[in-house]
C-alpha cells in the first residue's frame, strides 16, 4: 500500500513537472521578444564604461535584476490572485515611462548635440577623479536597473498570462523559472558582449594566422557593434514602451491590425509589409507616446520651482 502510494505520489511529481516543462517552453517562446529589447537596452546602459569596471558593472546590474524578480515575481502572483485588472493599467505605466526616457535621449542628443558630446568626452577621459568616476558608475547602474525593472515586469506580466489557468505551484514554479533563465541568459550574453574585445587583443597576439585575423576583426567590430546597440536599445524602448501601450489601448490596436491586414494584400511584399507594419506602428505610436510624456515632465518641473517660491515668499 505504502509502496504504490509512494509510486502515484511520483507519478504525481512527474506529470506536475512535465506540465511545468511545457509551460515554460510555450512563456520562453513568448518573451523572446523582450529577451531581445532586454539584451539591447543593456549592453546599451554599460557602453561608455572604463574597460576594467565593465564586467564589475554588469554585475551589479544582474544583481539588481535579480532583486527586480524577487519584487515583481511575488507581486505579480498577489496581483493575478486579488486584483488582476491592475496588470494591465501597471504595464502601461510602465510602458509610458519606457517612451520617456528613449524620447528623452533623442531631445538631449539632438537638442544639446555639443553638450552632449562634452559630458561623453568628459566621461571618458582618464583625468576623471575616482570619487566621479564612482558616481558615474552608480548613475549607470541605476539607470540600468530602473529599465531593467520595467523590462522585467513585461515578462514576467506575459508568462502570467501564459499560466493563467494553471494551479498556483505551477505559476510559481514556471514564472521562477523563467525569471531566473532569462536574468542568466541577458546578462551572460551582456558580459560577453562587452569583452569581445578583449577577446580579440587575446586572439590577435597568437601565432596562428587565423586566430590573428579573427582578433582583429573582433577588434574592429566591437565599436561598431557598440554603437550599433546603443541604436538598437534606443529603438527597442520605443517598440516595447510602445507595444505595451498599444496593447492595453484596445481601439488603437484594433487599427494596427486592420493596418497590417490591409498590407497582406500587396502582391510580392505583402507577407514582409504585414510583419513590419505593427512593429514601426508601434514604435511610431512609442515616439508620440514619449514625447507627450516628456512634454508634461518638463511643463511640471518648470511649474514646481514657482510654486516652491510663492510659499517661501
Amino acid at each position: 500500500m505504502a509502496g504504490s502510494s509512494l509510486l502515484a505520489l511520483l507519478d504525481d511529481i512527474a506529470a506536475v513537472l512535465d506540465d511545468v516543462a511545457l509551460m515554460t517552453k510555450v512563456a520562453a517562446k513568448k518573451t523572446s521578444g523582450v529577451l531581445g529589447d532586454d539584451l539591447a537596452l543593456n549592453a546599451q546602459q554599460v557602453s561608455g564604461v572604463r574597460a576594467d569596471r565593465e564586467l564589475p558593472v554588469v554585475w551589479a546590474v544582474a544583481k539588481g535584476s535579480f532583486m527586480n524578480k524577487l519584487i515583481l515575481v511575488p507581486l505579480a502572483l498577489a496581483i493575478s490572485a486579488f486584483i488582476p485588472w491592475a496588470v494591465t493599467p501597471l504595464l502601461m505605466v510602465g510602458g509610458a515611462f519606457l517612451c520617456y526616457e528613449g524620447f528623452e535621449k533623442l531631445a538631449h542628443k539632438f537638442l544639446h548635440p555639443k553638450t552632449a558630446e562634452t559630458k561623453g568626452e568628459h566621461q571618458e577621459a582618464p583625468a576623471l577623479s575616482p570619487e566621479e568616476i564612482a558616481t558615474y558608475e552608480k548613475q549607470k547602474i541605476k539607470g540600468a536597473i530602473r529599465t531593467d525593472f520595467i523590462l522585467s515586469a513585461e515578462i514576467i506580466a506575459i508568462t502570467l498570462g501564459t499560466v493563467a489557468h494553471a494551479s498556483f505551484l505551477q505559476q510559481v514554479l514556471v514564472i521562477s523559472g523563467i525569471a531566473i533563465v532569462m536574468t542568466i541568459g541577458v546578462y551572460g550574453l551582456v558580459a560577453g558582449i562587452v569583452r569581445l574585445d578583449d577577446v580579440g587583443f587575446y586572439l590577435s597576439r597568437k601565432k596562428a594566422s587565423i586566430a590573428r585575423a579573427i582578433g582583429n576583426g573582433l577588434i574592429n567590430v566591437t565599436p561598431y557593434l557598440m554603437k550599433t546597440l546603443s541604436i538598437v536599445g534606443t529603438a527597442a524602448m520605443f517598440m516595447v514602451g510602445g507595444g505595451i501601450l498599444t496593447h492595453g489601448l484596445p481601439t488603437i490596436h484594433h487599427l494596427i491590425e486592420g493596418a497590417s491586414a490591409s498590407v497582406l494584400t500587396l502582391p510580392t511584399v505583402g507577407t514582409i509589409f504585414n510583419m513590419l507594419t505593427p512593429t514601426i506602428l508601434n514604435m511610431l505610436f512609442g515616439v508620440v507616446a514619449g514625447a507627450a510624456v516628456l512634454l508634461v515632465v518638463t511643463v511640471l518641473g518648470k511649474l514646481k520651482p514657482k510654486k516652491t517660491a510663492e510659499k517661501a515668499n
